[in-house]
């Protein structure tokens, strides 16, 4: 199932996060698990789904900023590696509440705390495959010429520059 969202950009649902309904709105959100901006974004996001009535459709591209965020590409790579045991969203949720604990120990005890299997999450998680799917978001969002920090948000396939909180979205996105 592919959405269109820009001329740079198309929804995967089977290599994207995404969750939600089809018929939903539609935000994606470029975020870096270590960036405080992007955090907020986040807190904001899960009240939007809990308040919008039809639901929302979203989809989470890494973004890691390296430059600025040390841990940002190991914390991508800890939820890329989770999501080849289905559990991406939880280490997505795990690896925002625990922003300021992003070690090589502390993702390995999120990945512990979620039942994973410990040597397969080591293992995925410095794999090609994990990096090259960390590629894939970073180069869309750069193809994009929109995304140039986080979070960056697109709603119903336009970049929002918009306030975040989680009643202008909510507005935003029964537009």
């Amino acid at each position: 199932m592919i959405e269109k969202i820009s001329a740079h950009q198309a929804i995967d649902a089977l290599v994207d996060h995404v969750r939600g309904p089809e018929a939903a709105p539609l935000l994606v959100d470029y975020g870096d698990y270590e960036c405080p901006y992007s955090r907020q974004a986040f807190r904001e996001i899960e009240r939007v789904e809990r308040r919008l009535e039809t639901g929302v459709r979203f989809v989470f591209r890494h973004f890691p900023l390296s430059e600025i965020h040390p841990h940002a590409l190991a914390a991508a790579a800890a939820a890329e590696a989770a999501a080849s045991q289905d559990r991406f969203w939880e280490m997505h949720d795990a690896l925002f509440h625990g922003q300021n604990a992003l070690e090589d120990e502390d993702l390995r005890r999120y990945a512990h705390d979620l039942g994973l299997d410990a040597a397969r999450f080591d293992s995925d998680r410095t794999s090609e495959a994990v990096l090259a799917r960390i590629r894939r978001d970073v180069e869309s969002g750069v193809d994009s010429g929109e995304v140039q920090g986080t979070p960056t948000l697109f709603v119903n396939g336009s970049v929002y520059r918009g306030p975040h909180d989680a009643a202008t979205l909510v507005e935003v996105l029964s537009r």
